[in-house]
């Protein structure tokens, strides 16, 4: 099956997903796993590997299966597991309890949405959304008990912070070679201005959507305002004693910075061994080791290195369920990867080049919503309107970064379950299968939708 009809066939794949685990309650690898087998027979995958003429091969539904779940445990399977053991020490130590007083601190205890939605978008400028919500959810998860904010809210707030900038502001990759394709790789300290001022209408409409959705769902995060601060002073009282600010701090801030650093040197065409160390210290797992050594140093400083062996047992068992649910979404992406799908709306995207701005917007939102990735939605995206610019009518440095911005807005539009950071959120923030729905996928939607918004307005005065 191709064109339209094959189309088709994924949004009704998709229904049938969502039905399958919010209202029959089948578990959401299996529902995952059954929807990507069928949608890969309707799509006419092979059913084996055929080599076809000048040696290349066609990859069968099994081989694609087995690497689109491979693929996700290479690119986040490490990283989730050495975040949630730096979150699990990060717990144990009061390290995380130690973060949210300094929080409140800093911006005011009547504020914690807010300082947890402007904290992921500054930390997802140069790391990873997925890796950035597993870092910072046991900062979140420590404000809340602190100050009986809505754990729900908080997830989202946590979660839009993150996503926003991942999808708008480099030295993020997908922003950056969606740049680069685009043709305007020399001009990335514009992207980066024009990706902060397209967050203001997404960053205000996603602490307006988390407020909302906070008073109409509860997690199991949630705290009884009646009882934080008894909450609060068993807490201390059960720690005895806080990691310092330093040793509480270094494993959150030092990845990030080696990450940052890695980035910079990329950007800036970095050459010689001394660059291949940062980039080294920089990739997301070597970083996040680096971090869980400090973590370890942390439990020594407070006298529990012998939980040591229970804080790395009980981190895999907690990420288990992730790491193979994240998997399951991967293999759907590539799925549709595999298919005809892509290549079916790049030929036929002259149709729709009169829609202007908006026409990059709904690609990326549509390859988004396919596949799961936003990075390969951005890449995807800009490789299919890269040639039809100048029909499109974008000809300056100006408009083909704002282009590239319509193109993030639709990457972040929607994140559902074939994405491996809507499991990442869900899983980790206590959310079921049909809680995400109405907390990421909504929200994920109202972010997209204010950010176009945005960006067709500074499209009017922006030439």
């Amino acid at each position: 099956m191709t064109g339209l009809p094959l189309i088709i066939a994924f949004v009704a794949a998709i229904v049938i997903m969502i039905i399958m685990i919010s209202k029959l309650r089948i578990h959401p690898f299996i529902s995952i796993m059954l929807v990507s087998l069928g949608l890969g027979l309707i799509a006419g995958i092979p059913l084996v590997d055929h080599k076809l003429e000048g040696g290349a091969v066609q990859h069968g539904l099994a081989t694609v299966i087995g690497q689109g779940f491979s693929g996700t445990f290479t690119s986040i399977g490490i990283v989730i597991i050495l975040g949630a053991m730096i979150g699990t020490v990060l717990e144990k130590t009061g390290g995380a309890l130690k973060l949210a007083d300094m929080m409140i601190r800093l911006v005011g205890k009547d504020n914690p949405v807010l300082a947890v939605q402007l904290m992921g978008w500054v930390v997802s400028i140069p790391v990873f959304c997925d890796s950035g919500f597993v870092i910072l959810d046991p900062i979140r998860k420590a404000l809340v008990r602190r100050t009986a904010a809505s754990a729900v809210a908080m997830t989202f707030a946590l979660s839009s912070g993150l996503f926003i900038s991942h999808v708008f502001i480099p030295p993020t990759p997908g922003p950056i070679a969606a740049a680069s394709t685009l043709g305007i790789g020399d001009y990335l300290l514009q992207v980066i201005g024009l990706g902060i001022l397209c967050s203001i209408f997404p960053l205000i409409a996603g602490y307006f959507y988390a407020r909302w959705i906070g008073a109409r769902i509860r997690s199991k995060d949630e705290v009884n305002p009646e009882e934080v601060a008894k909450v609060y002073k068993d807490l201390i009282a059960s720690y005895g004693k806080l990691p310092s600010a330093f040793s509480t701090l270094a494993p959150i801030i030092v990845p990030i910075l080696l990450m940052a650093l890695s980035s910079v040197a990329a950007m800036a065409g970095m050459t010689g061994s001394g660059a291949e160390v940062i980039r080294f210290l920089g990739t997301p797992i070597i970083a996040l080791a680096v971090g869980m050594a400090f973590a370890t140093q942390q439990l020594f400083s407070v006298n529990r290195s012998e939980e040591f062996y229970a804080v790395c047992n009980n981190s895999l068992m907690t990420v288990g369920p992730i790491l193979f649910i994240t998997a399951a979404g991967g293999v759907l992406g590539k799925v549709i990867a595999s298919s005809d799908m892509v290549s079916y709306i790049a030929h036929h995207a002259d149709i729709f080049s009169t829609m202007g701005i908006f026409f990059p917007f709904l690609l990326a939102a549509v390859l988004k919503t396919a596949q799961g990735s936003s990075t390969v939605a951005l890449i995807t995206t800009a490789g299919i309107v890269a040639p039809i610019l100048p029909v499109l009518g974008y000809n300056t440095p100006i408009e083909i970064t704002l282009v590239c911005m319509a193109i993030g807005a639709g990457a972040m539009t929607v994140s559902h379950a074939n994405d491996s950071y809507f499991w990442v959120v869900s899983e980790f923030s206590g959310l079921t299968p049909d809680q995400g729905y109405r907390v990421q996928t909504m929200g994920t939607l109202v972010l997209g939708i204010a950010a176009i918004i945005e960006i067709a307005l500074l499209s009017l005065v922006l030439h």
